[in-house]
């Protein structure tokens, strides 16, 4: 079994969608993570959104990086320049390292509909991107 991290800056959002997605794509072929290295809480939006393509995210919780020292991952995964540029060291030896500064809805202003289409919009370039992610590594 894989062990995959995805990184993000509060781990509320764009990390909570992905790790959404990778957990439907690898089913029980993988033990999905996903971190921040801030904790900003899950963000409704997001877990909005993943339900409207049938994905329950409600039960994901918001973690710190630092929670998963002693995991020895096989993919670290980051998801904003942010987290990318910032992230403590993670000492998985053999870990692949890919980076993608996906789109933040979060830091939309403006009325329901669209902060819907920007969560609608990322939430796409995510499931497009861990498909792509899926169809390479496993």
């Amino acid at each position: 079994m894989k062990n995959i991290l995805v990184l993000c800056t509060g781990n509320s959002c764009r990390s909570q969608m992905a790790h959404g997605y990778l957990h439907y794509f690898t089913g029980k072929n993988a033990k999905i993570y996903s971190a921040g290295i801030e904790t900003h809480g899950i963000n409704p939006d997001a877990v909005a959104i993943m339900k409207e393509d049938g994905i329950d995210i409600s039960h994901h919780t918001s973690n710190l990086v630092e929670e998963y020292s002693d995991i020895d991952f096989d993919f670290i995964l980051t998801v904003c320049d942010h987290a990318n540029e910032n992230c403590p060291y993670i000492p998985s030896k053999n870990a692949i390292r890919l980076h993608h500064n996906f789109f933040d809805p979060s830091k939309v202003m403006g009325s329901s509909e669209e902060k819907h289409a920007a969560f609608l919009k990322a939430r796409d370039e995510i499931k497009h991107y861990f498909g792509n992610f899926i169809n390479t590594y496993f």
